[in-house]
């Protein structure tokens, strides 16, 4: 009787873990879904004004705007004292804010700042009724070299200010390689200085069809991506939707939703072994600590995913308020140890201005609230239902994983994705915001992944 029991228990066992599996592996591949190139995302009433002009466009921080600024820092509400003994594992500690926002008020050189955010070419166009801005630097190349178009995406709270020190590494010219990079960077939809969707709907996926857009009106028929945050997922349904056209993905975090991934993720907290190499276990387990960080990390994107516009009417109004909500992801997403750091950690790879020019861009464009919104518009039944992690994508594509990214994706669950995974490296080093912590890091493994990119179109006679 007794070993009937365990019998009954050890098949009963095997089949919880078997059973689905079969389902998740044998499961059809979700039909790709409708892709409609020319949704209509902006004001319907200029729909037939709307040109096709690339018009030059320049940052400016008006005189009324800046004053703006110090008004409102200086006349702050008194800020509630911190705890004692606590650094910012409440969040931002008031304390330190003080110091950010009296250099903010008194310091930053805001004129300096606004030619040098203009040190770059910046230009506006209009894609499906989104006056969508972008950076584009085009390298000068001597005979031989050929010049290839790189789409760079950020994310949240994130801007194009992120690539600024890496743009001159991606399009330098070296002797050693028969091609060069020109860069387009564009700011989201509802990001900093591209306007924002007047209608619900605009998630990750449909922005996908607004940068490939971006891109063909530029006069790229193929081109390379790349993307981190909200890029990345961005960047990845690209790779998805338009395969013939993406020559090669890299990004700096890759994501997946899949059902599969999840249940290998919770068979590892048994059997590590079977999910991840013994040198990165510490990077997925144990799931107690893991998914405590995330937990107390991650309390921003339920808010976002569901209220963002109660939020961003306080963001919006507060640069007091702005600049602690942002600044904070800045400290503890490029190491999460800056929680027990006094001052954060802030400048332990950035400067102030460096980040406060980040700030800037949200509060000079009021964009708060509708780049919130693109959580909302993507985490919900409407694009997790397009399984779109569960539709292979034959690019070719390189991973670069930070050692103190707030989540680690094991090879194999990225070539379930992508099976011309090229190679997935593992850094020692940084943290969320790469390309603006670690630009040279950064930017030699893109154009490393270029390079490979080429040689694999070459090596299965693609034509790049």
């Amino acid at each position: 009787m007794v070993f009937r029991l365990i019998l009954v228990a050890i098949l009963a066992s095997v089949a919880a873990v078997l059973l689905p599996l079969s389902y998740l592996y044998l499961k059809s591949t979700p039909p790709l879904p409708e892709i409609v190139l020319d949704e209509w995302w902006g004001s319907a009433v200029l729909r037939d004004s709307v040109t096709e002009d690339i018009k030059p466009f320049k940052v400016k921080f008006s005189e009324l705007l800046v004053r703006d600024i110090k008004a409102r820092l200086r006349d702050k509400h008194p800020l509630a004292p911190p705890l004692e003994g606590v650094a910012f594992e409440y969040g931002f500690n008031s304390k330190q804010l003080e110091t950010w926002l009296k250099y903010w008020a008194d310091e930053y050189p805001f004129s300096e700042r606004e030619k040098f955010f203009n040190k770059y070419p910046h230009f506006k166009t209009n894609i499906q009724g989104l006056d969508i801005h972008f950076i584009r630097v085009t390298p000068n190349v001597p005979s031989g070299v050929e010049v290839v178009p790189l789409l760079l995406l950020h994310g949240w709270p994130g801007s194009v200010r992120e690539f600024y020190e890496a743009i001159p590494l991606l399009t330098s010219v070296t002797k050693d390689r028969d091609f060069a990079i020109e860069v387009i960077v564009p700011s989201l939809p509802g990001y900093g200085f591209s306007s924002a969707a007047v209608r619900p709907g605009l998630g990750a996926d449909k922005m996908a069809v607004v940068f490939r857009n971006l891109m063909q009106r530029l006069g790229f028929k193929k081109y390379y991506v790349q993307g981190g945050d909200w890029g990345a997922i961005i960047t990845k349904d690209m790779a998805t939707f338009f395969p013939e056209e993406v020559l090669g993905y890299h990004t700096n975090m890759p994501a997946t939703f899949s059902p599969l991934y999840t249940f290998y993720t919770l068979l590892g907290a048994v059997f590590p072994s079977l999910v991840v190499s013994a040198e990165l276990q510490d990077r997925m387990y144990p799931l107690a600590k893991v998914y405590g960080n995330l937990l107390e990390e991650t309390g921003y994107l339920h808010l976002q995913a569901t209220k963002p516009d109660t939020i961003g009417v306080a963001l919006a109004d507060s640069p007091t308020g702005l600049a602690a909500y942002i600044l904070e992801k800045f400290s503890t997403w490029t190491k999460l140890q800056h929680r027990r750091q006094a001052d954060g950690g802030l400048t332990y790879r950035f400067t102030k201005d460096q980040l406060l020019d980040n700030v800037m861009v949200y509060f000079a464009t009021n964009s708060m609230t509708s780049a919130m919104r693109l959580y909302a518009e993507t985490f919900n039944s409407r694009y997790f239902n397009l399984q779109l992690d569960d539709i292979p994508s034959p690019v070719p594509t390189v991973s670069l994983q930070a050692k103190h990214e707030i989540s680690y994706k094991p090879t194999w669950a990225i070539r379930k994705k992508f099976p011309n995974l090229i190679r997935n490296t593992v850094l020692s080093d940084g943290g969320h915001f790469l390309a603006f912590e670690l630009p040279q890091v950064f930017a030699d493994d893109v154009i490393k992944a270029i390079a490979q990119f080429r040689a694999w179109h070459k090596n299965n006679r693609i034509e790049l």
